[in-house]
């Protein structure tokens, strides 16, 4: 028989929690996702109706938030671009001197190395379409868009990215951006796979972000991305990127999928990151506006739960709050 045991002994005093603490979250944990547009005016930034807080910025704003980012000991961002021009092979998401190229050469200039650039590769802000591959009336073609992003990552390589990140969910386009990273000499470059992205109602604020809302084609994603109702499917999905090249493996959305996270987890022995998307964000900063919740609370038990899953690098829109908040 055990003694009688009181758990209130190791809750009655604020040190004694933290020495007893499972997680620990960190700035360290987190990635800041970060929108990028080619046609604002340099030096001012525009805000997201529906993600508040976040905007879409110019290049000067853009290194400042990073900056900032990197002050408060976020280790690394995401970038999105949004060009002035679309069409409908995406061209602009591999123009060398595209709006993106043009701002990882800035914020590498300004910070070295002490930021990690990530960038996301797909083609849905570039096309005219907005899908994530070119089309061919209600097809999305697959293997024709596996060039374009290995293009598109090979030009983010050479101004200066640390990590690519491939988010459109088309079969095989891990192994072909490693391969043509790899004969270009970029041997060391992480490829950060969204290994597990599932076709989410979740997504909604990014599309406005982003503006990449369907103009053409299918209306949704469901051929690619993954169907909410599949978890065998996920270890298919994540064994297929690491043997295809992948370092690191992510699942999006994060909060409705914390089981997906928590059974990657423990099956692969691999760097697992989590994203916690924009209608993730939204809903937790609606309700707060209500007030609800508690705003800074559930963003820091949201956060948290993702870490308890498995996760140790988590993509949130959150990042500088939550950084802030962890410094109080």
């Amino acid at each position: 028989m055990y003694p009688k045991i009181r758990m209130r002994r190791l809750r009655n005093h604020h040190l004694v929690r933290g020495m007893v603490a499972e997680f620990e979250l960190k700035p360290s944990n987190l990635i800041l996702p970060l929108f990028v547009k080619e046609d604002l005016e340099e030096g001012t930034k525009s805000p997201i109706s529906a993600m508040p807080g976040v905007f879409q910025h110019s290049i000067l704003t853009l290194v400042q938030e990073a900056k900032e980012a990197r002050d408060l000991g976020i280790p690394a961002i995401i970038l999105f671009g949004i060009p002035s021009r679309k069409d409908a092979v995406g061209s602009e998401a591999y123009n060398p001197e595209g709006i993106i190229p043009r701002a990882i050469r800035a914020i590498k200039d300004e910070l070295g190395d002490s930021l990690l650039v990530a960038c996301d590769v797909c083609l849905c802000e570039y096309t005219d379409h907005g899908h994530c591959a070119p089309i061919d009336g209600q097809r999305i073609l697959n293997d024709e868009a596996l060039e374009l992003y290995a293009r598109a990552s090979l030009e983010y390589v050479k101004a200066g990215a640390d990590i690519i990140a491939p988010s459109d969910m088309m079969d095989g386009r891990v192994a072909h951006i490693r391969q043509v990273l790899d004969h270009a000499g970029h041997k060391d470059t992480i490829i950060m796979a969204y290994a597990v992205k599932y076709a989410s109602a979740f997504y909604g604020p990014f599309r406005e972000a982003a503006e990449s809302g369907f103009a053409q084609g299918p209306k949704d994603r469901m051929t690619h991305q993954m169907d909410p109702a599949n978890l065998s499917q996920a270890f298919r999905e994540v064994e297929l990127d690491l043997m295809e090249g992948a370092d690191i493996i992510m699942v999006k959305p994060a909060l409705p999928y914390l089981d997906i996270i928590k059974a990657l987890g423990d099956r692969f022995d691999s760097p697992l990151a989590a994203y916690q998307v924009s209608g993730e964000y939204s809903m937790i900063k609606a309700a707060a506006e209500k007030d609800w919740v508690d705003g800074e609370k559930a963003m820091m038990e949201s956060l948290l739960s993702i870490r308890r899953a498995g996760a140790t690098m988590i993509l949130t829109y959150f990042a500088k709050e939550a950084a802030q908040a962890m410094k109080r």
